[in-house]
């Protein structure tokens, strides 16, 4: 016949205290998401501002990301890198204005026809106004940012006031950490050092 428990009795078999040796110093998600973006900056190859963007959905999935670069097809060592300050020429053909596709215009067409409503967008550079318009029209909510070092030009203010008018919230991200180290040898060394106690204990 069963017994009920009550507050001066103890369970026969009390159940045994798990010990949690879950490691503290992992990267939080908002982090993480940056840290990709910053990630996709190494790709490009713009002499002077490298951009990286990374598109997040709901599920705190990764569906897309990009990086500013020259289109498909169109050669980063044929097409000019220049720009007007540089005083290399006075042409805009020959200016990189003319060709460079923006890490966040790369980022929404990689997501290849993934539905971005309702998604959060995280860049290394605030948006310029014809990536805003990209934004809202995919259905991005919410965007993420590092840097706003073009603040005062008009084709970012332009950026903010279509953001505010659809509704798009925008936050400056400040990371949890200073920095995340992506080291190679690391892992190289790792299993190096396996196999080398493995071999030991052959012997």
């Amino acid at each position: 016949m069963s017994q009920e428990l009550n507050g001066s009795q103890t369970p026969t078999n009390p159940a045994k205290e798990v010990v949690n040796l879950k490691r503290k110093d992992y990267l939080n998600w908002d982090d993480y998401f940056m840290a990709t973006a910053l990630l996709s900056a190494k790709r490009s190859k713009d002499p002077s501002t490298q951009v990286g963007a990374c598109i997040v959905d709901t599920q705190k999935r990764i569906v897309a990301i990009g990086y500013n670069g020259f289109p498909r097809g169109c050669s980063d060592d044929a097409f000019s890198w220049s720009k007007p300050s540089d005083g290399i020429s006075t042409d805009p053909l020959e200016h990189k204005y003319m060709y460079v596709v923006h890490a966040e215009a790369n980022a929404i067409l990689n997501s290849n026809g993934t539905s971005l409503v309702g998604t959060r967008l995280y860049t290394t550079l605030f948006p310029c106004n014809e990536c805003a318009k990209l934004i809202i029209q995919s259905g991005v909510k919410e965007v993420y940012y590092m840097s706003d070092k073009y603040a005062e030009k008009p084709t970012f203010r332009g950026s903010k006031r279509m953001f505010d008018a659809a509704g798009i919230s925008y936050k400056r991200y400040t990371p949890t950490r200073k920095q995340v180290i992506i080291n190679f040898d690391e892992i190289i060394q790792e299993e190096l050092n396996i196999s080398l106690d493995m071999k030991a204990l052959k012997m």
